[in-house]
């Protein structure tokens, strides 16, 4: 007797789909008008910097405990405590930006309503990802399994390039520079009511488990999310846990933070160069139109070289994480160096182009390094230095870049030129001739 091949429906997959990129997708709109809120606010940008770092570390720590909670609760619910996670942070941090720019809240009360309202987002929004990972993985025979992981993992990052795109489009009339938090909102509410009109809660065929998601931003890594889910949702076993101070893994997880550390600070120093550079810091809604530009340019580097550079060179881990590291630290110096629109795009695009091969070798080579049972361990620590990087690094960015520019550049060069030196003996091929990712 033949057997019945499952896949889910293709209005299911959109709904699913739509679950993981407006989460991404909102988060860069807001990363891309929050420096110039700022200062149409007077907050000092450190203060802006650190409302993202709250909220990425929330999502560092809630993740692993919302991707548990999902095969005990329902991979369902879980979505759905998200999404309402997403919109009631978005509709909630919108009102008070309104109120603050309206002159109805003092600046420095404004920023503390808006920084405990975004801990909905850091707390609740990481449901989301590993239950919809998890919801795919268990409703798909194998053979359909890695197709469905990558597009609903795919959908994270193309979010990070819609969100700073269209973000300008909704700085409306009456509500300003709050319009693209309060457009996300309703757009969260409609991907809500499809989840619930659309989405059976059945009971899954087989026994799956979500990735961890790290914290959307434009250097998101959507190759990187699919591979890990795929990795985790095959391997079910229960393994002794994976040491961080393990030889085989300890240099790629060195790799990682080094790296992310100044992938960070870039992402969070561009807005407030722009404001200065592009002098634009009396005219924040034009500024935030050109930050969203230089984010979204970005954003598409980033798709370009994970997307499109790896699988034509067929670089392996090590040669993407030294190649990686190189143009990092080259687009890094020339978007500090640069006092017009026309090189910050360029240097930004750089560095972003050279951050997107950066981080799926480190990746990849972690995973590599391990056998298959150590596959579901690896891929929580590669999570949490993705993470761990926006919690602290950005704001440590934006306070030596008010001190001097190049300061704050030349630390993420410097970072990007010692991981290059120290990889070049310490990352080692993990199989001879050097596996491809």
């Amino acid at each position: 007797m033949a057997t019945t091949s499952h896949s889910i429906p293709s209005d299911r997959m959109a709904v699913l789909f739509a679950v993981m990129l407006v989460a991404a997708a909102g988060n860069t709109a807001m990363q891309s008008i929050l420096p110039s809120i700022g200062a149409k606010l007077r907050i000092p940008d450190v203060w802006v910097s650190l409302a993202f770092s709250w909220s990425a570390l929330l999502w560092v720590l809630t993740a692993p405990h919302w991707a548990r909670q999902s095969d005990k609760r329902g991979r369902k619910a879980l979505m759905a405590l998200g999404v309402i996670g997403f919109l009631s942070s978005m509709a909630l941090c919108g009102l008070t930006l309104w109120a603050g720019l309206q002159g109805y809240l003092a600046a420095g009360v404004t920023f503390i309503v808006f920084a405990v309202f975004r801990s909905l987002y850091g707390g609740f929004g990481s449901a989301s990802p590993p239950a919809v990972q998890a919801y795919v993985a268990a409703r798909t025979d194998p053979e359909q399994r890695t197709q469905a992981l990558s597009l609903v993992s795919s959908s994270f990052g193309l979010g990070t390039v819609i969100g700073p795109a269209i973000a300008p489009f909704f700085i409306l009339p009456v509500v300003g520079l709050a319009g693209p938090l309060l457009v996300f909102a309703l757009i969260g509410l409609g991907v809500l009511i499809a989840l619930r009109w659309r989405l059976p809660d059945d009971v899954p065929r087989f026994a799956a488990r979500g990735a961890i998601v790290s914290y959307p931003t434009t250097g998101a890594s959507p190759q990187t999310a699919a591979d890990e889910a795929e990795e985790q949702v095959l391997d079910a076993s229960d393994a002794p846990p994976l040491r961080w101070t393990d030889t085989r893994v300890r240099p790629w997880l060195l790799a990682g933070l080094f790296g992310g550390q100044a992938q960070a600070m870039v992402l969070g120093v561009i807005g407030f160069l722009i404001l200065d550079r592009l002098h634009l810091r009396l005219r924040p809604d034009e500024g935030a139109a050109m930050t969203g530009i230089v984010l979204m340019a970005g954003a598409f580097a980033t798709l370009l070289s994970q997307w499109g550079l790896i699988p034509l060179l067929k670089m392996s881990p090590r040669t993407a994480v030294l190649c990686g590291a190189s143009l990092g630290g080259l687009g890094t110096v020339m978007t500090g160096l640069s006092f017009d629109f026309h090189g910050i795009i360029i240097g930004f695009a750089l560095a972003s182009l050279g951050f997107g091969l950066f981080r799926p070798g480190f990746t990849a080579g972690a995973s590599l390094s391990v056998p298959r049972r150590d596959q579901g361990s690896v891929a929580g620590m590669t999570a949490s230095i993705n993470g761990s990087a926006y919690i602290v690094s950005p704001a440590v960015g934006v306070l030596l870049y008010n001190w001097h520019p190049m300061a704050a550049y030349g630390l993420m060069a410097g970072f990007c030129g010692w991981l290059v030196l120290w990889g070049w003996s310490a990352l080692k091929p993990n199989q001879p001739g050097e596996q491809q990712l």
